[in-house]
């Protein structure tokens, strides 16, 4: 187990590089590790956040519920700088999903540095709520440095958010929505879920 993983096995917040801005992470399923990083944030508890798994075949193993289709469409988009709003039917990693229990924000990055990491983690960006991201360690909030448990330096990263894209109605439709274009352009988008 690596220094990030034993932060979060442990209840800290990890301040980290994803693969487009730095970001905060913690236990998904630890109410205070939760609540601990949205304080750090500034973020209403009420607004949900993403769970990121670091390997693909995590995620399709841990979200079973979810059907051919829409599992195609991860295989398509992801790793990759997207986060994808989907189905959660089961309401996996409820302290996530805010107040929709039913749908859940997932990412998983293209993130050599840490693709041997096998627990998921609850993931927010790395400034204050509303602030401007940062692509540099240097470029985070003190005050927010000052809070979390670990830091991990990427070196510089693209300093883009990734593309949300609610894949909500993709099993049933083979309908989606950009709701926030980002790291991922909307035609790239589009030609991987053709």
């Amino acid at each position: 187990m690596n220094g990030f993983e034993r932060c979060i096995a442990d209840g800290g917040v990890a301040l980290f590089p994803a693969d487009t801005v730095y970001g905060l992470a913690c236990d998904p399923e630890s109410r205070d590790a939760v609540e601990r990083l949205y304080a750090i944030k500034g973020r209403p508890a009420d607004r949900p956040a993403a769970v990121m798994f670091f390997q693909l075949e995590l995620a399709l193993a841990a979200l079973t519920e979810l059907g051919p289709r829409t599992r195609g469409a991860l295989e398509r988009l992801l790793p990759g700088p997207a986060t994808l709003l989907l189905p959660n039917p089961e309401h996996l990693f409820p302290l996530a999903c805010g107040p929709v229990p039913d749908r859940l924000g997932l990412r998983v990055p293209d993130l050599p540095l840490l693709v041997g990491v096998q627990r998921p983690v609850m993931q927010s960006s790395a400034n204050p709520s509303g602030g401007a991201d940062a692509r540099r360690l240097e470029d985070v909030d003190r005050r927010i440095r000052e809070q979390v448990d670990l830091e991990v330096d990427g070196g510089e990263l693209p300093g883009t958010p990734s593309t949300v894209i609610d894949l909500s109605e993709y099993e049933r439709t083979g309908s989606y929505e950009v709701v926030r274009e980002g790291a991922l352009g909307a035609a790239s988008v589009a030609t991987r879920l053709r």
